[in-house]
């Protein structure tokens, strides 16, 4: 243990998927990284009933949602559409950005030629108005990000006052308790995982930050804290899973500036 902290001097087995492996070795510099285009299929089809996404995040997300019946939501970073079309399916008026043309492909055979899907990357400006959502959805998005300042300045900018921002991220101690050499927790660091689909290996880069970086990252932005959890497995899940997954977000815009 490390002395008075009561946490393990080495990194410790993190529970993973078996299609994710941490990257040892330096990557060829000609491989792109964070290429959801070149995978887009296979992963989707990993996600749709995957543990960590249909049993822990997902259901996590909607019932943090709550009642979104009538409400204007944006999916921010909706990859093949599996939240969008469970928010539909509750009565929510959905639209679902992402930065993969290959992943909105997959969403529109999903939800249908009047899907309202569009290709945005969430480092740049947003095509929407002031005020137009009431609430935005990142499932797993910002931990693409190294800096949250921008993205979440510009997602306060389309959510009406009173509307919320609900967002999931990896879980900052996954990473920090299973690097070797252990990264200092109140850094943000990144760290880069390799994907496997049918034999092939991609690589995805991730930003850990810590909770504080997190909070802070909100506040700054304009954001009234509402909830932060750590979701359980649902109970339906074919298998448990007692690991450390994610981390969810309840963030408000304030009704005024009072």
């Amino acid at each position: 243990m490390e002395p008075g902290t009561g946490v393990p001097e080495r990194p410790v087995n993190v529970q993973r998927p078996d299609w994710i492996t941490p990257v040892t070795e330096p990557l060829d510099p000609a491989v792109a990284v964070n290429d959801y285009d070149s995978f887009a299929e296979e992963y989707a089809a990993e996600n749709e009933n995957s543990l960590l996404n249909a049993y822990i995040e997902r259901p996590a997300m909607l019932d943090l949602a709550g009642d979104v019946s009538g409400r204007r939501i944006l999916d921010a970073g909706c990859g093949s559409g599996a939240l969008t079309a469970r928010l539909r399916e509750r009565g929510a008026i959905v639209t679902g950005i992402d930065a993969s043309a290959g992943m909105l492909a997959v969403a529109r055979r999903r939800l249908g030629d009047d899907a309202d899907l569009r290709v945005a990357d969430l480092r740049e400006p947003l095509p929407f108005g002031d005020d137009e959502f009431d609430d935005v959805i990142a499932s797993l998005v910002l931990h693409y990000l190294e800096d949250w300042g921008p993205t979440l300045a510009e997602l306060r900018r389309l959510i009406k006052p009173g509307g919320r921002l609900i967002a999931s991220v990896n879980h900052p101690f996954v990473e920090w308790l299973s690097e070797d050499p252990r990264p200092v927790y109140r850094d943000t660091t990144s760290y880069t995982d390799l994907w496997t689909f049918g034999g092939k290996q991609y690589p995805l880069t991730f930003w850990r930050r810590p909770l504080h970086a997190m909070t802070g990252a909100f506040t700054d932005a304009g954001f009234r804290l509402s909830v932060i959890s750590e979701p359980k497995t649902a109970p339906d899940a074919p298998e448990p899973f007692n690991g450390i997954s994610f981390m969810c977000f309840v963030v408000e815009v304030p009704r005024s500036a009072a």
